[in-house]
């Protein structure tokens, strides 16, 4: 009788057997920078025990150019769907084809980059990754690494951002020279830009004398949770008479929860939203937005990614300049607000 021949031991069933990620099998079977030593010792020691043995086959297939950039995105956020269209219209020009995962209720920006590694891409274009930096390092140990539109200090990732917190500043200043004072902010809750959205606003309510008028409220990224906010609001007992917006949908938000309680916009309250989503540019109130230059933010991404793949830069952080873009729904504060 023939002998069964056993089953060739994977770099998933060592992961499995160590508890943790085939990222992070792969790195240490590589030597790679990015895993702690004794999770070295730990992998290491379960690869022996399980017979685990390289394939030399599949490592040199991994090491040809697939000419392949990943992409990893919110489909629930309208602001990434456009820095998709650039990045296609970037990539027309070039040899590089992309290849989109997408980041949705089950299936977080870790899983999404780990099916683009499976599919051999090159680089990985992250944009808005809410991944924490170590998981960020991990990934970059393994492929060039540029995040988009997300402040971030990782050794080894590109950051391609908007200057966040001089875009706010700018919104506030656009507010003060109408006349108010009484500015919120509504914020973004655990979004990345979040952090550096609020620091720019408290800072340019202090530059202006404004810091004790300051009031930040709690928000998220949604149409809804800017519909609470103008809830809060009007439940004051000295409403604000100008919004600053973490994003466009939550300015939007804003608006219908303002309008539909009487209140006009900007006639008695201004509302900026930040992002230019094409969108909220037209509509019953065209929005005052700080525009994020989706286009050259997708081109510089793009060629990062290129550039990092082809190992002809070396990583680096690009800050834009925020620019804004005045619409109907600011204004000039009322004769009556305070």
């Amino acid at each position: 009788m023939a002998q069964r021949q056993r089953k060739a031991v994977t770099l998933a069933d060592v992961a499995r057997e160590a508890n943790c990620s085939v990222s992070l099998v792969s790195i240490v079977m590589r030597d790679a920078a990015g895993a702690s030593q004794e999770t070295r010792r730990r992998v290491k020691a379960v690869a022996a025990r399980l017979g685990y043995r390289p394939d030399q086959r599949a490592r040199a297939l991994r090491s040809a150019r697939s000419g392949q950039i990943g992409v990893t995105f919110d489909v629930h956020q309208p602001f990434h769907a456009e820095i998709i269209d650039g990045l296609y219209a970037a990539a027309e020009a070039g040899d590089h084809e992309l290849v989109l995962s997408a980041v949705v209720r089950a299936v977080d920006d870790r899983r999404a980059a780990e099916t683009l590694l499976r599919d051999r891409c090159e680089a990985l274009i992250m944009i808005g990754p809410s991944l924490g930096t170590a998981r960020l390092r991990m990934l970059a140990d393994e492929v060039p690494v540029v995040a988009v539109a997300r402040p971030l200090s990782c050794p080894g990732v590109d950051v391609v951002r908007i200057d966040d917190r001089g875009g706010v500043a700018a919104a506030v200043d656009h507010l003060v020279r109408l006349g108010h004072r009484r500015i919120v902010h509504v914020d973004g809750g655990n979004a990345p830009s979040s952090p550096e959205r609020r620091a720019g606003y408290l800072a340019a309510m202090e530059t202006h004398g404004l810091l004790a008028e300051a009031e930040i409220i709690a928000g998220g990224l949604e149409q809804e949770h800017g519909i609470r906010a103008a809830a809060h609001m009007l439940t004051s007992s000295d409403p604000p008479t100008a919004v600053s917006a973490f994003n466009d949908r939550v300015a939007s938000g804003v608006i219908q929860g303002l309008l539909s309680a009487g209140v006009g916009v900007p006639g008695q309250v201004s509302v900026i939203g930040f992002d230019n989503a094409r969108r909220f540019d037209s509509g019953l109130v065209p929005l005052t937005t700080i525009d994020q230059n989706p286009a050259l933010m997708s081109q510089l991404a793009l060629d990062r990614a290129v550039g990092r793949a082809a190992n002809r830069f070396l990583p680096t952080e690009q800050v834009l300049i925020p620019r804004l873009i005045e619409r109907a729904s600011t204004g000039p504060v009322n004769g009556t607000a305070k």
